[in-house]
């Protein structure tokens, strides 16, 4: 599905838009943005699109490409060129199993998604957001600063998705690119259950951030005025379990 960007709209792109954090900034943005709704489901893409008003869809494996797709929905510029102001990369997979345990195929398959394909999805956006001084923001984790046991393999591409994060950072600078990394604590969504089912423990909703304070992180580091970034944001619940 596509709807036309009116003039006025600047274009974000967010990659995981179907579901939980990615879909709640997605929401968020539409308010004032076209949006390019990355995700592998085509039907709820074309579901959410509908909630916007001016949205279209990128439908592809983020594990698997290709990952060029979204460029042909870019909306094209007064000037002849394809429009990019925000781009947001929201999909990643977890990974949970002790070093001992853990294949390198499943090394492979979090690096791929979580730091492997950010980093081709954005050096394609660059040249758009390059004209657009355009904003990058990643969205990392509490284990992007500290791992624990089992939490290896995820620690380290969130380590690894923040070394590209502080290095995109300094090489855009000159080229008006702002580059955010975003550290959500525990956010209420699918995959929260799902981590929490891994673990053995009681789901308490009550003790995690809602997607839409994420989303609220997200519009605070894209609405500063361009000549400040929000480095690096860590969003904690204020109740501990």
């Amino acid at each position: 599905m596509t709807s036309d960007a009116p003039a006025t709209r600047p274009t974000a792109l967010v990659t995981g838009a179907t579901r939980g954090i990615g879909r709640a900034i997605a929401l968020d943005l539409g308010r004032t943005h076209h949006v390019i709704l990355g995700g592998r489901d085509q039907t709820v893409l074309d579901s959410l699109a509908a909630e916007l008003p001016s949205a279209s869809t990128w439908a592809a494996d983020i594990a698997t490409g290709p990952y060029d797709g979204f460029l042909s929905s870019l909306p094209v510029g007064d000037n002849g060129e394809r429009r990019l102001d925000v781009v947001v990369h929201s999909a990643g997979v977890v990974a949970g199993l002790p070093l001992g345990e853990t294949p390198i195929d499943e090394w492979r398959r979090v690096f791929e998604v979580n730091v492997f394909a950010v980093a081709e999805v954005t050096r394609l956006a660059l040249p758009a957001l390059r004209r657009a001084a355009g904003t990058v923001v990643l969205i990392n984790s509490g284990a992007g600063f500290s791992s624990s046991a089992s939490g290896t393999v995820y620690a380290g591409s969130k380590f690894a998705l923040r070394a590209l994060a502080d290095g995109l950072r300094e090489e855009e600078r000159g080229n008006g690119v702002r580059v955010s990394s975003v550290h959500p604590g525990r956010v209420d969504t699918d995959m929260q259950h799902e981590n929490v089912a891994f673990e053995g423990g009681t789901y308490d909703a009550d003790l995690y951030l809602a997607p839409q304070d994420i989303a609220d992180a997200v519009r605070l580091v894209v609405d500063l005025p361009h000549n400040a970034v929000a480095e690096t944001v860590s969003v904690r619940p204020l109740r501990r379990s």
